[in-house]
């Protein structure tokens, strides 16, 4: 949610550049008081290639970060399923429209699915005319979704739900306010007697007349009967590349450049029984035929509408690796043995085959009947969740090693053991390392990998983030430190393959851990700071990375790098350097670039800052913009610089090395259309770091 920056002539943007320089050559700099000398080594010789898919994002359903969140289903507990198995049950969170004399309702087992055989049975006793007459709007039940349903105008919603009714029906559909008191859309079904004897399947859409953040569906009559209800869904019809995620949110993850996707979870996979774990073939097929499952660790319902399916969808439309997180027999207070584990591998085993398996296999086929007959590129596979001290885990992990590399070679396995555990006998192609730490430490932790012996398998940090008092609900020392210690996994990336933070989304109703990246309710969305840290790293994977050395006396609190990218859009070549300042000195900072194929171009180069007023800072929906990246110039960009750090400041240069399409820019582009806004888009875009 950027803030709209206002049009100035193109000319008067680079000059104002040009006063910033000025001001910080003779003014910020003689106050700065602590020097620094960065020293950056560009010769090709010398470079080390950051893996291709080094930065990623993890995904786990906690937060309701999926169900009420990036999953776009409106209706919370569309099954009934929620109450539990034995009937009547609770159907929180559906209400009546009525009281008990004209209305009851209750759930039984009456359902047309085998695998949720949950239904609602409506009995309405007063009818439109005679001695027991309706309220004016008719009685039914409604659904307030999560915490309210956003509802905007002119935009359509699709209904499904399956209806039962011997008698005669004549029910509205509707859209409305969360009194009810306002009518958004409607739509009306009407049937004579044993139309619905059998369960049948209603689809129609809802098109709103005017827009509410906080909306409900509800379902409505003034005609005596009973009528029985399952599987009632409210969905966008605009979703993120029309695959049902939250268009809004889904983008947030885009504007990372993930390069893969971690999914869907860590205690989420195990549960704290197995009876609760998520599992794979449950959640796939028609999304009415899911029976869903409680989320123990994270303590609320899911229907499983954002499904093993749809993640691989989901990160096939990133442009990410998917990398599954596979329930190993174990939850966070269970464990299967050895010895009846076999069942456990070959379910891994036969999602693999869902995942890939050619569209005439058994699973395959499944896969193919969704609307994917290709493939997925799955090809990395984490066994378990930090479970390696569980008695029963590295003989299990042996079997599930051997069975998944029997059929799929080329899988990348991840083990939950730490390096000094893997041997030819418990053999891995990466450990996962989960860091979760104070601000203080995690900074120092930028040399975590230092000391690492280079061979051998490499690491994946799935998990990391700073936790603790500081942390708050996502402050900017929080988002600082996590980028000391991301700059050290780039140094480190010849020991270090991937890396994630978590965890990714919170709704702002249900604030189950923090802090978190994106935050979000039913209508509005922010990123933390530490989500707009990200950026300065989307363009690290695959890129070079070049020696640096920082020289500074009585002052450790500074960490950088350095990366040659190429930007995919037009072909231009950019040194990106990054620098941190975790301590409250401004620093005069003196850079030296030696050894570039290609000079730095006197124009065309960024710089971009990200800090605030305060260390505590956080975003918020009142202030989404208080702690974000701030973009401007680099006035006379050259291999010999000097700039000034501010305190508590993460600090990127992307200087511009090769001009290919900067200069045919320049002279298609009349002069007097060049704007501000136009220029500050065109060089976000090429570094890919929003203006606010």
């Amino acid at each position: 949610m950027a803030v709209p920056r206002r049009s100035l002539d193109g000319r008067l943007f680079w000059v104002l550049g040009l006063v910033c320089a000025m001001y910080q050559i003779f003014f910020v700099r003689s106050a700065a008081g602590q020097t620094a000398q960065l020293s950056v080594n560009a010769s090709p010789q010398n470079t080390q290639m950051i893996p291709e898919n080094m930065f990623g994002i993890f995904f786990e359903e906690i937060n309701h970060a999926g169900a009420g969140g990036l999953w776009a289903e409106l209706v919370n507990n569309r099954g009934f399923e929620a109450g539990g198995p034995n009937t009547p049950s609770n159907i929180d969170p559906w209400l009546i429209i009525g009281d008990e004399s004209n209305i009851i309702v209750a759930t039984d087992r009456s359902s047309c699915f085998a695998t949720n055989p949950i239904a609602l049975r409506m009995e309405v006793l007063c009818e439109s005319s005679g001695n027991d007459v309706c309220p004016p709007g008719g009685v039914g039940i409604y659904n307030p979704g999560f915490w309210g349903m956003n509802i905007e105008e002119a935009k359509v919603y699709k209904v499904s739900m399956y209806i039962r009714s011997s008698d005669s029906m004549d029910l509205t559909v509707s859209l409305t306010s969360s009194d009810g008191l306002q009518n958004l859309a409607a739509y009306t079904i009407t049937a004579d007697k044993e139309d619905f004897k059998e369960w049948t399947k209603v689809e129609f859409d809802l098109q709103s007349s005017e827009r509410n953040s906080n909306s409900r569906l509800q379902l409505t009559t003034r005609t005596s009967g009973i009528v029985w209800f399952d599987q009632v869904s409210l969905m966008p019809s605009d979703t993120y590349m029309g695959h049902g995620c939250r268009k809004d949110l889904a983008s947030m993850l885009a504007n990372l450049k993930p390069k893969f996707l971690k999914f869907p979870g860590g205690n989420y996979v195990m549960g704290n029984y197995l009876s609760n774990a998520f599992r794979w073939s449950e959640t796939v097929g028609p999304w009415e035929e899911r029976p869903g499952h409680f989320n123990d660790v994270w303590g609320y319902w899911t229907d499983d509408g954002l499904g093993f399916f749809e993640f691989l969808q989901l990160a096939e439309d990133l442009g990410a690796c998917p990398v599954w997180v596979v329930n190993d027999g174990a939850s966070r207070n269970e464990q299967v043995p050895s010895a009846t584990i076999a069942a456990f591998v070959k379910d891994v085993v036969d999602g693999i085959d869902f995942a890939r398996g050619d569209p005439g296999t058994s699973w395959g086929s499944v896969r193919a009947a969704m609307g994917h007959p290709e493939p997925f590129q799955l090809n990395y596979i984490s066994i378990g969740n930090q479970e390696c001290s569980m008695h029963y885990y590295k003989e299990n992990y042996r079997k599930f090693y051997s069975a998944i590399k029997a059929s799929y070679p080329d899988i990348k396995i991840i083990s939950s053991c730490d390096r000094s555990t893997i041997s030819p006998v418990e053999p891995a192609d990466l450990y996962d390392v989960h860091v979760y730490t104070s601000s203080g430490d995690m900074f120092s932790k930028s040399s975590m990998f230092d000391s690492t012996p280079r061979g051998g398998p490499k690491a994946i940090v799935s998990e990391y983030a700073v936790t603790g008092n500081d942390a708050g609900r996502g402050t900017l020392v929080a988002a600082l430190a996590e980028a000391a210690f991301l700059i050290g996994l780039e140094r480190n990336s010849d020991a270090v393959e991937m890396a994630s933070c978590a965890p990714l989304f919170v709704n702002d109703n249900d604030h189950r851990w923090s802090p978190d990246a994106i935050v979000f309710n039913s209508w509005q969305h922010y990123g933390c700071p530490n989500y707009w840290m990200l950026h300065f790293f989307k363009e690290s994977s695959g890129a070079a990375l070049h020696p640096s050395t920082i020289h500074v006396s009585n002052y450790n609190q500074l960490v950088a790098s350095a990366i040659t990218w190429q930007n995919s859009k037009d072909g231009n070549t950019y040194l990106k350097i990054k620098v941190l300042n975790f301590g409250n000195k401004a620093i005069d900072l003196s850079i030296s670039i030696t050894g570039l194929e290609n000079e730095v171009q006197t124009f065309g180069s960024i710089k971009t800052v990200l800090t605030s007023g305060s260390l505590r800072d956080e975003n918020s929906f009142q202030q989404p913009d208080k702690v974000v990246p701030v973009e401007s110039p680099i006035s006379n960009a050259r291999e010999e610089m000097s700039l000034v750090l501010d305190p508590y400041s993460l600090t990127s240069f992307d200087l511009l090395l090769d001009l290919k399409s900067s200069l045919q820019m320049m002279h298609s582009v009349p002069e007097s259309s060049l704007h501000s806004s136009d220029w500050g888009g065109y060089w976000s875009d090429a570094h890919a770091i929003r203006i606010p």
